[in-house]
């Protein structure tokens, strides 16, 4: 009987494991990197236990500190969750040895899978030895890990060479395994998974599939279950396929079979031996609770014959810390607030990692939530799933919330016609600005009644002049100009039927509408509006030099071009350097063809955002 479990991640994952053991009378243990002092899974963890350093490879990647850690503090069993440790069979084996329970499947089975070349070996599937023309486009793909990380896409073979350094260097900082391969890039595929869970008994539950084709940098974003579209003869196929995967293997747990889906083919992808993001859909679809049935089995527990029936539909969407707009850059800051309305709590469930006022760092994942809707049918699903986004309150950095709620409603993704190459296509459209455009006149008016505008609210003789104030909305400037009257404030095509410090509401050709208006120093938030409030005479800046390469992210820099210096010609769009922050590398390339003529970055140095890092003089033409 398992007393006491010690999570070995962070963040959500170890939020949502130790609510799971909570509710089994089960006691938590946490490890955190010094980055992670302060937080969540830290702070809610019966006990927690620092692991000294903020880099993976210093923390979260020590599989001798967790080790110790969990004996130091009394665990008796370990959860690996999902990154990190969690498919590394030298790590199973260390908790093993240990005399320590294992929650995940046994480590000759994680071997076995884990590494995805052995894993297509496995399955009959032959990676690329040699790339030629005829072969392109290829995926450079890391052989350990997931998430996204030690990916790319070869279109060029001028471009091999430096995919396959930069996939290596990002698969080590990862997962510490710079092994990579080559495999067929298939384009505009649907990526449909199973979900199973094995006991050690023999019995093994296909829980059917899931659809994570919406995807960024090979990262998930929108998954839902069951993959809609698929006929009964291909779903019968994949079932197979995945409990044969799991057979050969004498697989454990929980764990997911990947395809790529194309042409009504299914294409073997890679089987992950840990719970995946995505497992809400599954738990919300089955009535199940995955990590209690990870915990049952590894107590020794036998599954029933048959697994529970399949009802409705459920759809997940994973609310990120950045920018779509600006190549899906992370963001970091404070998390001011985040909260569903509490009108769509049945239903929708939240995960996350973070409270209100938590930071929001350079060092992990800039996965701030999973949001999941369950309903009776798909169309009701989605809805339910985008409203509660586009209703949240989400106080803090610039996040992908308006992305998804529009990924949402494109008919491509309601109709069930999506792929893979969903963003590729509609990113520019999904992203397009779309700015309200009486949000600034409801900040000006808040914000007054806060300031305690002598005149808000009351009358001269004399006609008010007009009051202006100025807001920044992403790189763009908005005034908002009002007056007061004997009846109270007005402003041109607009009445002012109400304003306080925290509601305003407006009538606009008979229409009334309502902006809640929250302030945290000079950031306004008008409904799903991000305003920055600007001085009404600004201090003057010092004006970069034209060309300045600024740093997009707080983050370290991992490499520099070869030979780059001053004085060296390169070409627009050329990769000069690479910054790492958030466990992804980001390449730095110059704006336009002409001469180096600075360069401050060096490999590991920590630069904050909007630091100097290079100056390209353009050449004169």
């Amino acid at each position: 009987m398992i007393t006491s479990v010690l999570v070995a991640n962070r963040g959500e994952i170890a939020c949502r494991i130790f609510r799971t053991c909570r509710e089994l009378g089960i006691q938590t243990v946490a490890v955190h990197s010094d980055a992670d002092e302060h937080a969540l899974h830290a702070r809610v963890a019966d006990r927690a236990v620092r692991l000294p350093g903020a880099a993976p490879a210093d923390t979260y990647l020590r599989g001798d500190l967790i080790v110790k850690a969990a004996l130091t503090a009394g665990a008796d069993a370990v959860h690996p969750g999902y990154g990190f440790l969690s498919e590394n069979a030298d790590f199973a084996r260390q908790v093993l040895d240990a005399g320590l329970v294992w929650i995940g499947p046994p480590p000759e089975a994680v071997e076995a899978m884990a590494s995805k070349t052995r894993a297509k070996e496995l399955m009959g599937v032959e990676p690329l030895t040699e790339v030629t023309e005829n072969d392109l486009p290829v995926l450079v793909k890391a052989a350990a890990g997931g998430g996204g990380r030690g990916m790319r896409v070869v279109r060029r073979l001028d471009d091999l060479d430096a995919a396959l350094e930069s996939a290596r260097a990002e698969a080590a900082s990862a997962f510490g395994d710079g092994e990579i391969f080559v495999e067929p890039y298939v384009e505009n595929g649907r990526h449909v998974e199973v979900q199973i869970l094995a006991d050690t008994h023999g019995t093994i539950w296909p829980l059917g599939t899931r659809d994570c084709s919406l995807q960024r940098r090979h990262q998930k974003v929108v998954e839902e279950a069951p993959a809609p579209a698929l006929s009964a003869e291909l779903n019968d196929e994949l079932h197979t396929l995945a409990v044969r995967a799991a057979r050969a293997v004498s697989y454990v747990g929980a764990g997911t079979v990947e395809f790529l889906v194309a042409d009504g083919k299914a294409h073997f992808l890679e089987m992950n031996t840990r719970l995946q993001v995505e497992h809400p859909v599954t738990e919300a679809v089955f009535g199940l609770d995955l990590v209690a049935e990870q915990i049952r089995v590894a107590e020794g527990h036998a599954l029933p014959a048959d697994p529970p029936r399949a009802r409705g539909h459920a759809v997940e969407a994973r609310l990120y810390a950045e920018d779509p707009a600006r190549h899906w850059t992370p963001q970091t800051g404070t998390l001011h607030r985040l909260a569903l309305p509490e009108d769509v709590s049945r239903g929708v469930r939240l995960d996350t990692g973070y409270a209100d006022g938590d930071d929001i760092g350079v060092h992990y994942d800039p996965m701030l939530a999973k949001v999941i809707a369950h309903a009776p049918t798909r169309a009701e699903a989605i809805r339910r799933l985008a409203a509660a986004l586009d209703r949240a309150t989400l106080h803090g950095p610039t996040t992908n919330r308006d992305l998804l709620v529009r990924s949402l409603r494109h008919e491509e993704f309601t109709t069930a016609r999506m792929d893979t190459g969903f963003y590729d296509r509609h990113l520019a459209d999904l992203t397009s600005p779309t700015p309200d455009p009486y949000a600034p006149l409801a900040a000006a008016l808040a914000d007054a009644a806060t300031e305690g505008d002598p005149r808000f609210g009351g009358w001269r003789n004399v006609p008010s002049q007009p009051r202006t104030r100025r807001y920044a909305r992403a790189a763009e400037e908005h005034e908002a100009t009002y007056r007061h009257t004997r009846t109270g404030p007005e402003a041109d095509g607009v009445t002012v039927v109400h304003a306080d410090a925290h509601l305003v509401v407006l009538e606009v050709d008979g229409v009334r509408r309502k902006f809640e208006v929250a302030r945290h120093g000079p950031h306004r938030y008008v409904n799903t509006t991000h305003l920055t409030a600007l001085p009404r005479f600004p201090d003057p800046t010092t004006q970069q030099a034209p060309g300045s390469l600024l740093a997009p992210m707080p983050g370290t820099v991992v490499r520099v071009a070869e030979g780059l210096k001053p004085g060296s010609a390169v070409e627009a769009g050329q990769p000069l350097l690479w910054l790492e922050a958030m466990k992804m590398e980001h390449k730095i390339t110059a704006p336009t063809t002409g001469t180096l003529t600075a360069l401050h970055a060096t490999v590991g140095q920590q630069v904050e955002m909007g630091a100097l890092l290079a100056v390209v003089q353009a050449e004169l033409r």
